[in-house]
């Protein structure tokens, strides 16, 4: 296999934990020696998300897509999220008869449940028809694998994510030091779906930083005013709010990852959050950062914890890593004899990549 299609809903202008691990994957799998394409909402007419302009939906059709796909003319197709271009994606592969994977990135249920009163197990079944029926859905963590898992998903392949050690980084930092100590961070999209307001309303010394944007941006700068709120960063800017900060707070409940807490670890930032899915299993028990229903409790216990303990077991997820397991899944999904998920899987994938 020497070259990968990826369809992907979500894309730029958007910032987040989706967008900024495809990128990173396709420059990783290129450095192995892949080609790598990508059939984005760029590609097509596509008009914003209503109540969410920052996303965009893609405006086509069906043959649109399947002409795109064989223009690729790529071994292998992997179809990234359930949006539009996903769907259409899924659907010729399935009549083409084209192998292809998926990647479960969002809790999309409980998003959805968190704006409208949808039950949680109707858009389950849905999503479980859609990524059951490739030849594997790739997955960042166990806590997920497992929760998918009870709920009915098969050919489940764990595909981990990576930080950017040399950008995500320890540095002296001035951007939040005219602020009163100490300072709690919060970076990622500001949504009712990220809990946000589980941060803001607590009792906490010093200041309250919020770095993002998103539709629930403008409610929450005129309810907390005495929050700062940046709006988008990126580069080294970002960086430079992350060296900033003291602890960085991670309220969400509904993650399946979370990059942003690799990246403020990797900056030295010990990390409070509540024990859900995604700080778990970035976080855990290694040290760099407190756990607890209490997130008051959390944030001020993560004081103490160690910059440089943060920075060694960021250190531990490498880009690279990652996309050998997702080549790995991708070379088992071309090769129906390798048992999905098995240790031979694993090895087989891995050493194709360096023949790639």
């Amino acid at each position: 296999m020497n070259s990968i299609l990826i369809v992907t809903d979500a894309w730029k202008p958007q910032i987040n934990g989706v967008v900024r691990t495809l990128e990173r994957l396709a420059i990783e799998l290129r450095q192995m020696g892949l080609r790598v394409e990508l059939l984005t909402p760029q590609s097509f007419h596509s008009v914003p998300m209503p109540s969410y302009g920052e996303i965009r939906l893609s405006l086509t059709l069906p043959h649109l897509v399947r002409d795109a796909i064989e223009k690729n003319n790529c071994d292998f197709l992997h179809v990234a999220t359930e949006g539009p271009l996903g769907l259409m994606a899924r659907r010729v592969a399935k009549r083409d008869g084209r192998a292809f994977t998926t990647s479960y990135h969002t809790r999309f249920p409980e998003y959805l449940r968190a704006r409208y009163p949808v039950p949680l197990s109707l858009t389950y079944d849905w999503l479980k028809r859609f990524h059951n029926s490739g030849q594997g859905c790739m997955v960042a963590t166990r806590t997920l694998e497992e929760d998918l898992r009870k709920r009915g998903f098969s050919n489940l392949l764990r595909w981990s994510r990576g930080v950017d050690h040399n950008r995500f980084r320890p540095i002296h930092s001035d951007r939040l030091a005219h602020l009163p100590g100490p300072r709690f961070l919060y970076v990622g999209r500001v949504a009712v779906e990220k809990n946000i307001e589980a941060f803001l309303r607590l009792s906490l010394p010093g200041t309250k930083v919020v770095v993002g944007g998103g539709p629930q941006l403008d409610e929450l700068r005129k309810t907390y005013p005495d929050v700062v709120f940046t709006g988008p960063k990126e580069g080294e800017e970002l960086v430079e709010y992350y060296s900033g900060a003291d602890v960085f707070v991670f309220p969400s409940l509904t993650e399946t990852f979370g990059n942003v807490l690799l990246e403020a670890i990797a900056c030295g930032r010990p990390v409070a959050a509540f024990p859900v899915m995604g700080p778990i299993d970035v976080i855990g028990s290694s040290g760099a950062g407190v756990l607890k229903d209490d997130l008051q409790e959390a944030a001020l216990e993560a004081l103490d914890i160690s910059r440089e303990h943060c920075r060694e077991v960021a250190l531990q997820f490498t880009w690279r890593a990652s996309a050998e397991q997702f080549f790995a899944n991708a070379s088992q999904a071309c090769n129906p004899t390798v048992p999905v998920g098995s240790e031979k899987a694993a090895r087989f994938g891995k050493g194709l990549s360096k023949v790639a």
